[in-house]
């Protein structure tokens, strides 16, 4: 495959990504169907007589003034409907990011229902306004699509059947439980798709065995960031291409869902001569610079908002335990998943020449990043401590790796410092040891 091609594949994908998130490409799309069947519509009543309306006259021998007043009915009726479901959904927006957090906005924008029935609502509009710009009636010659009224009518019903779905798919998608649920199964795809089963062999281990004793000794010049904002995605095989081009070695200093500001160092080249400014701009190219990081490249990120939710459910104003142990469990169920995986080398070769030094997350940081904030904000309480013990056990079943069963014990003898330091009941703070025990006995 072409190097341009290559190129091209993580902006479109980039790309899709913006237009799946965006609230205007489906009911976009279902506008232009609709015009589409209104014109068919027409199009087979003015050139086909079907004689519906001597047939069926009861349905279809509504007469020009008829038609006009059932369409215009319709379509005021969804303009405003549309209307409605527009407001409730920008209800449901500020809610969430009030109540839990606003970088979970993101998955209530590319929630595929909530554009269909936008979609349909102001489709039927669309609709309605093409077939009623072509009925004739009165001195001129008479035309209406007994059709196409027809079709206004049914997709009426299925309009009011859309508008009785939404709200209770509306008054379900609020709830933390399927907040939480949602971005947690968003993440565990992400796991699943970034660290396939098997991939890697002890990658953790194997950094240090393959690491070149000779790269301190090199020369490293620093290429600078043409843009500021969040690392979205990299195009490895882009870099790999590039260094083996320049028979160099790239280093990467700003990983994914790192930020990075302009003119400050994005990656760094092996060699005695600095970065021109055509190599800075094609390795600029490599990276996708967002305001905003995402999950499809970015597993941190899917538990980045599980934490903020957890975070904000254990402030004092909020005070609701049963969210953050709803935080904890699918933590501990997205941990799981990654701990049966394995995390690639960040040593990149080709034909055995080591070419790209890449940076991205391993299983310490992740854990670091499900279970730090939590088990600093949960002081005290002995609820939410004595679940994250109980999750990092679920979690030790999972994985054989002496090095990822050493940072479980970390973090279990994390947690119960914080335990003996802020729980003051005797039986409480028993609880929490017991916990540790038995993590104790799986990690031993």
């Amino acid at each position: 495959m072409p190097a341009i091609v290559w190129q091209m594949i993580p902006k479109l994908r980039h790309w899709w990504q913006n237009i799946q998130s965006s609230f205007w490409f489906i009911p976009a799309v279902i506008v232009l169907g609709a015009m589409g069947l209104a014109s068919g519509l027409i199009a087979l009543d003015a050139t086909v007589d079907l004689h519906f309306e001597r047939q069926w006259p009861l349905l279809f021998g509504s007469g020009a003034d008829g038609a006009r007043g059932l369409l215009t009915a319709v379509a005021s009726s969804m303009i405003t409907l549309a209307g409605v479901v527009f407001s409730i959904t920008i209800v449901a927006l500020s809610l969430t990011s009030s109540q839990y957090t606003s970088r979970v906005l993101r998955n209530f924008m590319r929630d595929r229902m909530n554009q269909v029935v936008l979609g349909v609502f102001v489709g039927i509009f669309a609709y309605c306004l093409i077939v009623l710009r072509t009925i004739r009636g009165g001195a001129e010659e008479t035309f209406v699509p007994s059709l196409a009224v027809l079709g206004g009518l049914s997709l009426a019903l299925i309009g009011i059947a859309f508008l009785i779905y939404f709200i209770h798919h509306i008054s379900l998608s609020i709830q933390a439980s399927n907040i939480i649920a949602a971005a947690a199964e968003e993440t565990i795809a992400a796991v699943d798709h970034l660290f396939p089963r098997g991939f890697g062999d002890d990658a953790e281990n194997d950094v240090a065995s393959h690491q070149p004793l000779s790269l301190a000794e090199l020369r490293w010049s620093v290429v600078p960031a043409l843009r500021t904002g969040y690392i979205e995605n990299i195009d490895e095989h882009a870099l790999l291409e590039f260094a083996v081009r320049r028979g160099t070695i790239v280093r990467m200093e700003r990983g994914i869902g790192e930020f990075v500001v302009e003119r400050s160092t994005l990656a760094s080249m092996a060699g005695p001569y600095g970065p021109d400014e055509e190599t800075t701009a094609e390795l600029n190219r490599a990276y996708i610079v967002s305001r905003q990081r995402t999950v499809q490249q970015d597993a941190g990120f899917g538990i980045r908002q599980i934490v903020d939710i957890a975070l904000k459910a254990l402030s004092p104003g909020v005070n609701d335990t049963t969210t953050a142990v709803m935080c904890v469990d699918y933590l501990g169920a997205i941990l799981a998943r990654l701990a049966v995986r394995g995390i690639a080398t960040p040593y990149r070769r080709d034909q055995g020449q080591l070419r790209v030094i890449a940076r991205g997350p391993s299983f310490e940081s992740l854990l670091a990043e499900a279970f730090d904030q939590i088990r600093q904000n949960a002081a005290g309480n002995v609820t939410v401590l004595r679940r994250q013990l109980e999750t990092l056990e679920i979690i030790a079943h999972q994985t054989p790796n002496a090095q990822r069963r050493q940072a479980l014990r970390q973090q279990a003898e994390l947690i119960t410092a914080v335990a003996e330091r802020t729980v003051n009941s005797p039986q409480d703070g028993e609880d929490v040891k017991a916990a540790f025990v038995r993590l104790s006995a799986v990690l031993d």
